[in-house]
């Protein structure tokens, strides 16, 4: 498992929110920024093999996570052809069943084990890395051979210590975690386009 340690910074909920955000970014920037177009072309390669992306988070993190689906699907700037990616909140009538039947810690771990195969990505959303189903979801994609990716607020957090590969931000509010994932999701996005095969799918 590869984790991206980062120091928890304090919480600074006061102030000038730009101002939080430009700092994080720019650590976002030095530290993780790497990661994110790393994903991007793995992803590609992933996809382009005939694997799917399965995408969860709660919240904001779903929003999140449906917008690096919806990316996917459709296009991020050049038009190409559709891949593979589920955001797994998306079918309400499936999660209220999940949810009613098993509880709230089975949502998305139920979803994993009925799509994931070998070959497959699921990347969990978090600000807090803590979420009982998320966990829940990465255990379920780890028993189901696929990659396990974790997109986080800061580190050490359980989530971060849940999947194959990790992707932590270093700030101090949910707000500023929330922006830099759209970075890390917007960076991950021209990164797969730009590792697609001229001519293939």
């Amino acid at each position: 498992m590869t984790v991206t340690r980062t120091v928890r910074p304090p919480d600074t909920a006061g102030g000038d929110h730009c101002g939080r955000l430009l700092d994080a970014l720019e650590r976002f920037r030095a530290e993780q920024a790497a990661v994110a177009e790393r994903w991007g072309a793995r992803l590609a390669a992933a996809l382009s093999a005939g694997g799917r992306l399965l995408a969860a988070g709660n919240g904001g993190s779903a929003a999140q996570a449906q917008h690096l689906t919806a990316e996917l699907v459709g296009r991020y700037r050049e038009d190409r052809a559709p891949f593979s990616a589920i955001a797994l909140h998306s079918d309400t009538s499936s999660c209220t069943a999940i949810v009613n039947d098993y509880g709230p810690d089975e949502l998305f771990a139920r979803q994993v084990r009925a799509h994931a195969r070998p070959g497959d990505v699921l990347i969990l959303l978090s600000t807090s890395g803590a979420s009982p189903n998320l966990l829940a979801a990465a255990a379920a994609g780890r028993a189901s051979a696929a990659r396990v990716w974790s997109l986080t607020g800061p580190a050490p957090n359980p989530l971060a210590e849940a999947g194959d590969e990790t992707l932590c931000v270093a700030a101090g509010t949910t707000a500023t975690v929330q922006e830099l994932h759209l970075v890390a999701v917007h960076m991950m996005c021209a990164a797969f386009d730009a590792a697609l095969v001229p001519g293939g799918p």
